[in-house]
């Protein structure tokens, strides 16, 4: 079978992982949601938005509402967030958020991460001045009876900062505090959401060689790959030449 065969088992196996993980972190995100607005997404806005994810990643309805019944139960772990930060080399900030039940675990993991690739964890709220909070939705442009212009005039008492349409696919950003504002508008509408989540944009960057991106790049492979680890966002400039090398 040889060489193609082994190389897409590999791809295979990759993606598999890659799925595993995606409904881990939903799990959590199922988890925290219950356990803070209860297990109806009916009148937990929090919950709805976790769902929504999750149909948009294919994880399985079943898989849901086992998740939502383990969450309600007294044996169900105890989820905290926890968010870590710190420099990978050139000064490449780094973030990270993390879901855990053992803090202790998940810090020092991280912080093994960190220093294998010649970067240092860093004190909490040392790079807050570094990223943004904002709030995500997207939808399929299918969904809107109505312009881009008329949507965009519609959504701007809810809090929209950014709106953007894109092979279909239309892109509503907002600024973190007017999530709720801006789910309440969107559901309100009849916009079926495809996702909704809250990231943290870099307001300046690093750039930096592709050689050097590519140690960068083996620490937040490294940081996504654990279990405890929700997200993870840098600054680095993402060049056509380093973007490239992922394909």
């Amino acid at each position: 079978m040889g060489r193609a065969f082994e190389f897409r088992k590999a791809r295979k196996m990759k993606r598999w992982s890659a799925m595993a993980k995606t409904f881990t972190r939903i799990g959590k995100d199922i988890s925290m949601a219950v356990k803070e607005g209860g297990p109806s997404p009916e009148t937990n806005s929090r919950l709805r938005a976790v769902i929504q994810n999750a149909k948009s990643a294919n994880m399985p309805k079943d898989n849901v509402e086992r998740a939502i019944k383990k969450a309600m139960g007294s044996d169900s772990a105890n989820y905290v967030e926890v968010n870590l930060e710190g420099y990978a080399q050139h000064g490449v900030a780094v973030f990270v958020e993390c879901t855990t039940d053992n803090n202790n675990r998940t810090v020092a993991n991280v912080r093994s991460y960190f220093n294998k690739c010649e970067g240092n964890l860093g004190t909490n709220g040392s790079l807050e001045f570094i990223f943004d909070r904002k709030a995500v939705f997207t939808f399929s442009a299918d969904k809107v009876e109505m312009d881009m212009d008329e949507l965009e005039m519609e959504l701007i008492d809810a809090g929209l900062e950014e709106i953007d349409s894109d092979d279909g696919v239309v892109t509503i950003t907002t600024d973190f505090p007017d999530f709720s504002n801006m789910q309440k508008q969107i559901e309100g509408m009849g916009i079926e959401v495809d996702s909704s989540e809250l990231q943290r944009f870099a307001n300046n960057t690093k750039t930096v060689s592709l050689e050097d991106a590519k140690l960068i790049l083996k620490l937040i492979d490294k940081l996504e790959e654990d279990e405890d680890v929700q997200n993870v966002f840098h600054n680095m400039e993402m060049t056509d030449e380093i973007l490239q090398s992922l394909d």
